[in-house]
């Protein structure tokens, strides 16, 4: 039973991977049918003549379609597949001017695509530079002398001014625009760009070195409030001081043993702090006299 088996395998192996190809092959040589992929379009023209245009993907049957020409049309003919997908360009610094003369540069991103697949092959030579063309122009004339405040903080309204700009003249062409942005606006001149660098440097520094002076202005004003309310903390505590002194002697006073005691342990203090010599005499002792007597009969005192 194997011997049946690899026959039929080798049969249906033959077929399909070498006879069904090549039929297929043929049919679509004779016309008989076309497969448009997604995003894609297929036009057939035959002797200087657009014969159909096919934009929906899928499978085709090209006789139903074209007739008897289906037959010649992949030989005589010619057919042009085109990309109808989504395509992005973006153009770097287009020169425009603001109104007060700055030289600006706008980097402007758009999208495109195929809208009429027999205008785009047959209306212009190179659809796609003449959309860029197009989108170059349109930036300069929507866009110049506009004020440089404008330009600079206004991106949707310059991005839809452009797209309104381009998009009836590029659909002529077969090509649609489809979003348009703004997406960069810088000056062009290098020395503009360095002074306006110098210009926010300086302002910077200005704001710093006011910021730093303003800083030392409010320390100074804390600094000078503290030292005015401890000057006044300590002026009335100088002037609490004689009362509170003068109240503590009359309470002294009232008692005279403590009074004579309190001066004289003043009047020793200030002795003692003075640093004068002292001579202690003993208690009884007539030496002191005897100093006082030699003084008055004028001769000189010994040692003592």
């Amino acid at each position: 039973m194997s011997n049946p088996f690899i026959m039929a395998f080798g049969v249906v192996f033959f077929g399909l991977w070498i006879l069904v190809p090549i039929l297929f092959g043929v049919l679509r040589m004779l016309g008989f049918y076309t497969i448009v992929h997604e995003g894609t379009a297929k036009v057939y023209t035959l002797f200087g003549n657009v014969l159909e245009t096919i934009t929906e993907p899928g499978l085709h049957i090209l006789w139903l379609k074209l007739g008897p020409a289906a037959l010649i049309v992949n030989w005589i003919g010619t057919v042009y597949t085109l990309d109808m997908r989504m395509d992005q360009v973006y153009r770097r610094s287009e020169p425009v001017n603001s109104e007060e003369g700055a030289p600006i540069g706008i980097g402007i991103w758009y999208e495109m695509y195929v809208s009429d697949p027999v205008a785009f092959l047959f209306k212009n030579a190179d659809p796609r530079g003449s959309l860029a063309a197009n989108v170059s122009n349109a930036t300069v004339r929507s866009l110049s002398n506009m004020k440089l405040a404008a330009m600079l903080g206004s991106r949707h309204s310059m991005s839809q001014a452009v797209r309104e700009e381009v998009s009836p003249k590029s659909h002529e062409w077969g090509y649609k625009l489809g979003s348009v942005y703004i997406r960069k606006v810088h000056l062009r001149d290098p020395r503009m760009i360095k002074q306006i660098e110098e210009k926010v440097v300086n302002r910077l520094r200005q704001v710093t070195a006011a910021i730093k002076q303003d800083g030392e202005n409010q320390v100074n004003i804390i600094a000078s409030t503290a030292q005015r309310q401890a000057a006044i903390a300590f002026a009335e505590a100088a002037a609490l001081r004689p009362k509170i002194v003068g109240t503590a002697l009359k309470q002294i006073s009232a008692q005279p043993d403590i009074l004579q005691a309190l001066f004289e342990i003043l009047e020793t203090q200030k002795i003692v702090e003075s640093g004068a010599e002292i001579t202690f005499l003993p208690p009884g002792s007539d030496l002191l006299r005897q100093f006082i007597a030699a003084r008055e009969g004028g001769a000189p005192p010994s040692a003592a």
